[in-house]
């Protein structure tokens, strides 16, 4: 006899929880994701669906096979995942689990999502977050990137916290260390106070310290050309 699942009707999505690694197309136009396990090669959007990573033409997910979207119930158990050494860049990633989808005890294993919100962690140097920056490795085709404040740019391939959101598209919400929230560049309504149809106070604050820290940036490298004279040879 051929055991079937108990099936599921929900009347919402349900919401799950996952981390991923937030990737920049190698020609600035695209945003997305990539994860950091079974899949991880493969980047995919804020609106994607599964497919087998081993190749095979079944539906994903199927029952005999682990291929499929994963995400954990609880926010906690995801957020857990961010305390390991390999995953202190990723971030967090709260999606709705969309299409056929298998229950497990911790989570489900699932043919469509859309990722609602991508939280971001503070950089590494322990200060809140302005960009996302070149992490030093990637996909091809694709720049992995890793949370960075304006003081660690460093002349960096960056986006922004808003740009990024924006090259993502579907309106994922962008949720720095702070909890402030930037979608493309319209203001949300947890973000705190601002201009209406506008970026508020505290994104503007944050956009305008990252162009200063490129402005110093490009700055240094002017005088660096200048004490080295318009032939290239060392002055003085």
């Amino acid at each position: 006899m051929r055991l079937r699942l108990p099936e599921e009707r929900p009347t919402e999505p349900p919401t799950g929880y996952k981390i991923a690694h937030p990737v920049l197309s190698q020609d600035g136009t695209r945003a997305g994701f990539t994860g950091v396990s079974l899949g991880g090669a493969l980047p995919y959007g804020v609106l994607a669906d599964a497919s087998c990573v081993y190749g095979l033409r079944h539906q994903a997910p199927h029952r005999r096979c682990d291929c499929g979207f994963h995400c954990v119930h609880d926010r906690t158990t995801a957020e857990a995942l961010l305390c390991t050494a390999e995953h202190r860049t990723a971030v967090l990633l709260e999606v709705l689990v969309l299409g056929r989808y298998i229950r497990f005890e911790r989570g489900f294993r699932y043919a469509r999502q859309r990722v609602r919100t991508a939280t971001v962690g503070p950089c590494a140097c322990g200060t809140v977050t302005a960009a996302l920056a070149d992490a030093g490795w990637g996909r091809p085709g694709w720049h992995a990137l890793a949370p960075s404040c304006a003081g660690c740019l460093r002349g960096r391939t960056s986006v922004s916290l808003a740009g990024f959101a924006r090259l993502a598209g579907d309106r994922l919400r962008v949720v720095a260390g702070d909890g402030l929230r930037v979608a493309g560049d319209e203001l949300l309504p947890a973000a705190g106070p601002g201009a209406p149809g506008g970026l508020g106070v505290p994104e503007l604050v944050a956009e305008a310290a990252l162009l200063q820290a490129r402005l110093d940036w490009f700055q240094s490298q002017l005088a660096r050309l200048g004490e080295r004279g318009p032939g290239g040879a060392p002055q003085g």
